[in-house]
């Protein structure tokens, strides 16, 4: 699949917006933390990867009903879901001048019931020649095996055509709109459940 950036001027997805707030200042301090013992793009990328992937729990398998969507609520709190997780990703990526777009896929349950997009980031590295995805969801449930990779992708899941799964190739500078909205609008995590697009 070959990943479109919606917009064709590579600094908007260095862009600081609403959601990915990384001029804030505990953005800066994690990003300035991780860089100091990591100071090669490559590592930065998969060091910052690894913090929110296995740092932050996704708030589905911790029980937490609270809704962050800004990546600064995202690292302070420490929780999050797929697209919360992915904007604090993005953060600390555009921190330290790496690129970074927001992508998803349409996942569905084992029988095709219960469609529900996913929140992915895309990232280019210095000389890179094309994004890579990286899922930083969190490898829960048993068997999830995501992993940080710029070669072959290692996301959690890879769609099944045969259940209407989809990977969407739209590279967004900021959030999905209707995926913004529903987090921002929902007071806590079973309400989002409901609210959350099926399909973009």
């Amino acid at each position: 699949m070959e990943l479109v950036q919606r917009n064709p001027d590579i600094r908007a997805y260095l862009a600081v917006s609403e959601a990915i707030d990384h001029d804030h200042p505990l953005v800066r301090a994690l990003a300035d933390q991780i860089a100091a013992d990591h100071p090669d793009a490559y590592s930065y990328a998969e060091a910052a990867y690894l913090f929110v992937r296995d740092t932050i729990p996704h708030s589905q398998d911790s029980g937490d009903p609270r809704v962050t969507w800004r990546a600064s609520d995202v690292l302070e709190l420490g929780t999050g879901i797929c697209h919360a997780k992915s904007a604090a990703y993005a953060a600390l990526l555009r921190a330290r001048g790496i690129p970074a777009a927001l992508c998803y896929q349409r996942l569905t349950d084992d029988d095709g019931a219960d469609p529900m997009v996913h929140g992915l980031v895309a990232l280019r590295l210095p000389g890179a020649e094309r994004w890579a995805r990286q899922d930083v969801r969190g490898n829960v449930p048993p068997g999830v095996d995501a992993r940080f990779s710029t070669g072959e992708e290692r996301l959690a899941w890879a769609v099944r055509p045969e259940f209407n799964e989809v990977d969407y190739p739209v590279l967004y500078d900021e959030p999905h709109p209707v995926v913004l909205r529903s987090l921002q609008d929902a007071p806590d995590r079973p309400h989002l459940w409901r609210t959350l697009p099926t399909e973009l």
